[in-house]
């Protein structure tokens, strides 16, 4: 089957912000057609466009790009009773809660790419990151076997995790990876609506904290950097240390970097090694991807994320304030949370599948 072949797929949790980008991902896509949009059972039997209209009448789109007359009249259905059957493709922005009930049912008929954290601990399940560890995704035939499912469930990492690791790949494959330490000022889109970051608290303010989400990176961050053995992923042994914040940023997550090494190198090679990364993957020209996976800024005051989220389509990581001392490789980081690190990287994962041949 052509990878062109249009796919008709599902969307679940379509009204939040992550299933907002999933639309806005999706609505023009050359090989997906989106026919079947889901949400909570408030949501159900509305028009999307009705769906998305608050009781004072405010429309709660959040995406830059609008929504096209198509999708906003699609019948929204209740994602706890959602047959997708009739889906090739699902995708779901849940909370993790609901995802652990809904997608294992869809899974059993059709595949499903998630934004949620329910499964991406479980063995037989890859975390997913375009470009970075596309190879686990032969994991999905152990899921098929042992669980006797048709589909299979592909989860993306916590967003934050999602910049950092597009950038320790390469530095992992040249030179190995003894120890990380990341401090990240998250944007707000992170949080979601609901229950979200209350402005008060956040206006003028940078948020210390953000529950679960250090434990997280160290985990994902070991996962995704391991190697597939014996049906299931043997994590890399570096040393994770994050301490993740909330900034007053409206999309982007800015992310401080350091890493210990464990073979000696110089800058000009860091730089070669970032430049390089991601090329061969980049060609293949799939709908979703950057054309760079890593965009390295000599300007010390860059990136940043007003002015480097949107990068390549916002799939791009920015990279820059490039250090290298006896305090071990320091950078900058800024990452797309709701494209990259949400929807359109599993759009993209997605891609990758059926051109490869796997969907």
């Amino acid at each position: 089957m052509s990878s062109k072949h249009e796919r008709k797929v599902a969307i679940v949790g379509a009204t939040g912000v992550a299933g907002q980008q999933f639309v806005a991902a999706l609505q023009n896509h050359p090989w997906f057609r989106i026919t079947t949009l889901a949400a909570s059972e408030r949501s159900a039997n509305k028009s999307y466009g009705d769906a998305l209209r608050a009781p004072n009448g405010a429309v709660r789109w959040y995406c830059d790009e609008e929504p096209s007359p198509a999708v906003l009249a699609l019948p929204v259905k209740d994602a706890a009773h959602l047959d997708a059957s009739d889906a090739d493709i699902v995708f779901t922005a849940v909370e993790s809660d609901a995802a652990r009930e809904i997608e294992p049912r869809l899974a059993k008929h059709v595949p499903v790419f998630s934004t949620a954290s329910a499964f991406r601990y479980e063995a037989d399940v890859p975390i997913a990151v375009p470009g970075v560890n596309l190879e686990h995704l032969d994991l999905v035939e152990t899921q098929r076997r042992d669980r006797g499912w048709k589909g299979f469930v592909v989860p993306l990492p916590n967003c934050t995790t999602m910049g950092m690791v597009v950038t320790l790949k390469p530095l992992l494959d040249a030179f190995g990876v003894k120890q990380v330490c990341m401090t990240s000022m998250q944007g707000l889109s992170g949080a979601g609506r609901s229950p979200g970051v209350a402005a008060l608290d956040v206006l003028d303010n940078i948020i210390p904290y953000i529950v679960g989400e250090e434990e997280k990176v160290a985990k994902e961050t070991g996962k995704i950097l391991g190697r597939v053995q014996a049906g299931t992923i043997a994590p890399h042994g570096a040393l994770v240390a994050a301490t993740c914040t909330r900034a007053n940023v409206r999309e982007g997550h800015t992310e401080a970097v350091q890493v210990q090494l464990e073979r000696e190198t110089t800058l000009e090679r860091v730089r070669a090694t970032f430049a390089e990364f991601g090329r061969e993957f980049c060609a293949r020209n799939l709908p979703s991807a950057p054309r760079r996976m890593i965009i390295l800024h000599d300007d010390p005051f860059r990136p940043q994320p007003r002015l480097d989220r949107e990068a390549d389509g916002g799939m791009a990581t920015s990279v820059g304030r490039l250090r290298l001392d006896a305090a071990g490789l320091r950078y900058v980081l800024v990452s797309h949370n709701t494209k990259m690190g949400a929807a359109k990287g599993a759009v993209l994962t997605a891609e990758h599948m059926v051109d490869a041949g796997k969907i």
